[in-house]
């Protein structure tokens, strides 16, 4: 027992050691950026270290070099991350805030307050998957506990009864602000409300930790459900790196030095002459020798390049063509087969999101999969951080989740769980993790819709580097871009059209599922392009056909995808149609894809030399509820030909070449 106190004690002077230096690093300008060390809360992840299995994983936030360190990863590859070097565990691309390890079931750290606790909701997920044990372990600060995204994860892990141990390392702060001025009550008190069980335990004794972390370790195995443990932690130090604490009061940190756990621990095997002072001193000597030598080489390594930085282009293989024949489906039916091939095909497909499973969908999407797939598809609570975060937890520890996000207007709510979360993860932790997880939702404007379900939002996440994004806008392309999108290796999220649910098409369910990618030509003409995507799509091609009659003669090019962007069929597209090209989005004008599309031709040169382009979409206005005044503000047919009708006109009066364009735009009405 004694040999297993003094490795306690060895552990946390390794870590209290590793943070002082590296706080010494930062000041000396050698590290870039903050750096928040663990400085008081050793006793947790030491704590933690001899309980842990082979299936449990463990999520920590930026505070969490502790935890990395008891869980395995070596010395150099961590300093030299922090470091931002070559050799560092995630290539110089996590830094001292986002380390991650998954090989030793370090899932990672994560630099958004309270964004780990849906993420390791999907963990638990995985692991009950699997059906061979495990725990995920999320440790978080007292601050978090005020996000609303640690609160839906409480309520999504109690939902499902997940295998899930809530860590809350409560060190009295809430960043600058004390965690006593913001909550009225005990952080376990508030917890246990949830319907979990709620432990607490003072983090200045590593031994009393552990009992506690054992007890609420074994409920979780135990299949009791999840846990909720707050350790209560001294402060020895700032928030970060650069804060003086001039907000804190002398008698504050007096009481927190009092509290810290490596200083008591030190006394209690010197009185108890469990450790002589001579041995303590060999341990001290021994831990800077072993922390000099890692430092040492951590500098030696190169500086991070960008060489070897994982990306996110793939080759775009050949598309199955449109079928002609063959069973005519609904756009809706058409996404429910698609679910139906992938869960029969994949068993570590799960499908989950607000009213999914038993209804069946608010538009009757995934009618029908509960009573065929079970317990694979189910209904959650509404809380989309819980539910995206459980997708991308999930995923990670190697399902494929499909998740429905009712309307795209709600992806604004949990924005962080994409943005911050899903599309970080192959590039911060170097390849070394993936996040194969496909986001469903329905976007766009219907009558009697509001300014809180119809928004188009594509071009914003379009705009996030590490998200696929594609839109359908035919029953075939519905079914061949969902299995697409569930066999790529990244997040994909899909947009359908409510409006065209009911569309009607051929589709082919026995051809080979595609990659993420690619446009197609649906419309060859010669005078002038018009691309669009999703919803938009019906329009254009009406546009197209009121050209025709008019004598010109216009192309139509679906984008499909518009990340990624197949820029070789969009180019060759615009060269083949004169170099004239009208976007057309139901998204408003300003920031739209449009605007992408028409810049990408640019730089490629191929709008130089003669061409033009235009673009069509939304006014930039909020969105009326009166299909009246809906009906006069949405993007239809009549603007695209009238649009590319005027790019024609201009293109030809500033060649020169006459105004035989100019004389057919007066007949336009008569066929639109």
């Amino acid at each position: 027992m004694t040999r297993d106190v003094i490795n306690d004690l060895r552990q946390m002077l390794l870590i209290r050691r590793l943070e002082e230096r590296l706080l010494t690093l930062r000041a000396e300008g050698l590290i870039a950026g903050s750096v928040h060390p663990c400085i008081g809360q050793e006793a947790v992840p030491v704590a933690f270290a001899p309980l842990l299995r082979a299936r449990d994983q463990v999520i920590a936030t930026y505070r969490g070099h502790g935890w990395a360190t008891v869980l395995g990863i070596p010395l150099v590859p961590l300093i030299a991350e922090v470091l931002g070097r070559q050799g560092g565990i995630n290539g110089g691309r996590a830094g001292s805030a986002l380390l991650s390890d998954p090989l030793r079931g370090f899932i990672g750290q994560n630099g958004i307050v309270g964004a780990g606790l849906p993420i390791a909701n999907g963990v638990a997920m995985a692991l009950n998957f699997e059906d061979a044990g495990g725990v995920a372990i999320v440790s978080f600060g007292d601050g978090a506990t005020n996000e609303g995204a640690a609160h839906e994860a409480i309520v999504f892990a109690v939902a499902r009864n997940l295998p899930v141990l809530f860590v809350c390392e409560n060190n009295y702060w809430s960043e600058m602000t004390p965690i006593a001025d913001i909550v009225p009550t005990q952080l376990h008190i508030r917890a246990a409300a949830y319907g979990l069980r709620s432990l607490v335990v003072d983090g200045s004794d590593v031994g009393n930790v552990r009992d506690k972390a054992k007890d609420a370790l074994t409920d979780v195995r135990e299949k009791k459900g999840p846990c909720f443990l707050e350790v209560r932690v001294p402060r020895l130090g700032g928030h970060y790196s650069g804060d003086i604490e001039h907000y804190r009061s002398q008698r504050d940190k007096e009481f927190h030095a009092n509290l810290d756990p490596i200083a008591r621990l030190m006394e209690d095997l010197l009185a108890s002459k469990a450790l002589s002072p001579a041995n303590a001193l060999a341990l001290e000597e021994s831990i800077n020798e072993e922390l000099s030598d890692a430092f040492e080489s951590a500098l030696r390594s190169p500086l991070a390049t960008i060489d070897a930085a994982p990306t996110y282009d793939e080759e775009l293989v050949s598309l199955n063509p449109l079928p002609k024949n063959g069973p005519r489906k609904t756009l809706r039916e058409a996404i429910n087969l698609a679910l139906r091939q992938e869960l029969a095909e994949r068993p570590n497909v799960v499908l989950f999101g607000e009213d999914i499973a038993l209804p069946g969908g608010t538009f009757g999407v995934t009618k029908g999969l509960r009573r065929k797939y079970g317990d694979r598809v189910f209904d959650t609570p509404i809380a989309e951080s819980a539910i995206l975060g459980a997708a991308l937890g999930a995923s990670i520890c190697g399902m494929r989740p499909i998740v429905e996000i009712m309307w795209s207007d709600f992806l604004l709510v949990a924005l962080d769980q994409l943005v911050n979360q899903a599309a970080n993860v192959r590039y911060v932790s170097d390849g070394a993790q993936s996040a194969p997880m496909v986001v469903r939702t329905q976007q766009g404007i219907t009558p009697g819709s509001s300014a809180q379900h119809s928004q188009s939002l594509e071009a914003l996440l379009a705009h996030i580097p590490g998200l696929k994004v594609g839109m359908p806008s035919t029953p075939s392309d519905a079914f061949q871009m969902l299995k697409a999108a569930v066999a790529d290796p990244d997040p994909v999220i899909i947009i359908e059209s409510r409006a065209q649910y009911a569309l009607e098409g051929h589709v082919d369910m026995s051809s080979p599922t595609e990659s993420v990618g690619g446009a197609r030509l649906v419309r060859q003409g010669a005078d002038v392009l018009l691309v669009s995507w999703g919803s938009m799509m019906t329009q254009t091609l009406q546009a197209a056909d009121s050209l025709a009659d008019l004598g010109i003669s216009a192309g139509v090019l679906d984008l499909r995808w518009i990340v990624p962007l197949d820029r070789a069929a969009l180019e060759a597209a615009a060269e083949a149609h004169s170099r004239r090209v009208v976007v057309a989005h139901e998204a408003n004008l300003r920031g739209g894809f449009g605007s992408e599309v028409i810049t990408c031709l640019v730089e490629a040169g191929v709008l130089d030399a003669g061409g033009g382009a235009m673009r069509v979409g939304w006014p930039d206005t909020r969105i009326p509820a009166a299909p009246s005044l809906q009906e006069q503000l949405m993007p239809a047919a009549r603007d695209i030909a009238e649009s590319a009708i005027l790019l024609m006109n201009k293109l030809s009066v500033s060649s020169g070449s006459g105004s035989s364009v100019m004389r057919r735009q007066t007949t336009l009405d008569g066929f639109l």
